[in-house]
Order: structure tokens, then C-alpha cells, then sequence
């Protein structure tokens, strides 16, 4: 947007052009999904360094595996093991919030890191359960079934909202 003055005084606005949905739509989404925009550089290059490229943005692993090494796997290693003393009985004191089974707990101490591991592009994060997740849905799920009254029923629908709320964030 543009401020011209005119003869008059008058201060004009030069809009830019209006897009047509479709643009607008396309435009909007690459800037929602890809904010950094990564593949500004695949102008001319190869098809193997775009894919390298591609797959090392999707998929960060691939980018800082081949530089780790032993230094790098004991530091790891120790805030690994300072990050399970709190996060297992963590884990399991919130499967008891949700009423599941204290296993699921420990299953989602373990899960979500191995993920992150592969997926996550932050080096300083600690993955795991949080109380206030675990609380808002039981509350959900409790509206319709109780975990007395029906314990599969449940552990399934709890397994449907975890499903569709990680589906949900993979795809922000």
C-alpha cells in the first residue's frame, strides 16, 4: 500500500491489484505452513539436493545425524536420563489424572521424545505429559463415558481425542 499525494492535498492509497481467491488461498497457505519459506533456494539445483533439502526440513535427523558424535551422545545421554527421574513418575501421576492406567502414562513418557527426537528441530526442549491436558480430557471424555462404567470404551475414545489432536498439530 502505497500513500501518494495529490495536488489538492489530498492524500490517495494505491491498493495493490486484488487477487483472485485461488492465489490469495495458495499465497496464504505457503505463508501459514512454511513461514521461513525453506525451499527458496531450490531455484536451479539438482533433484537429489532438492530432495536432500526437502527431507532434512521434514524430517531434521537426517540434518544433525551426520555430525553427531560420542561427545555429543553422553551429554545427551545425562540430560536424558535427568529428563526420565521427572518425567516417568510425572507420566504416570497424570495417567491417574485422566483415570487410565498407570502404563499409558509411562507409554506417553517414553513415546513422545523418541518422536520428537526424529521430527523436532529444538535442541533445548523437554517432551512429555502436562496436567492440564490430562484433566481437560478426562472432563471431555467423562461427559459421555465413565472410566468405571466402561474402562475400552474409555482407553478408546481417549485414544481417538490424543489421535485427532496430534493429527491436528502435525498438520499446524
Amino acid at each position: 500500500m502505497e500513500q501518494v499525494k495529490s495536488e489538492g492535498g489530498a492524500v490517495k492509497v494505491n491498493f495493490a491489484a486484488p487477487r483472485s481467491f485461488g492465489t490469495a488461498f495458495k499465497s496464504d497457505l505457503k505463508e501459514t505452513l512454511f513461514p521461513d519459506d525453506p525451499f527458496h533456494d531450490f531455484k536451479g539445483k539438482p533433484f537429489a539436493v532438492k530432495a536432500k533439502k526437502a527431507i532434512q526440513y521434514f524430517v531434521p535427523v537426517f540434518q544433525w545425524l551426520p555430525n553427531y558424535n560420542r561427545i555429543l551422545f553422553f551429554r545427551d545421554m545425562l540430560a536424558g536420563v535427568t529428563i526420565a527421574s521427572l518425567a516417568i513418575p510425572q507420566g504416570i501421576s497424570y495417567a491417574k489424572l485422566a483415570n487410565i492406567p498407570p502404563i499409558i502414562g509411562l507409554y506417553s513418557s517414553f513415546v513422545p521424545p523418541l518422536i520428537y527426537a526424529i521430527f523436532g528441530n529444538s535442541k533445548h526442549i523437554a517432551v512429555g505429559t502436562v496436567a492440564s491436558s490430562s484433566l481437560i480430557i478426562a472432563a471431555a471424555i467423562e461427559k459421555k463415558v465413565h472410566a468405571e462404567d466402561d474402562p475400552q470404551l474409555y482407553l478408546n475414545l481417549i485414544f481417538t481425542a490424543t489421535l485427532i489432536s496430534g493429527v491436528i498439530q502435525l498438520i499446524l
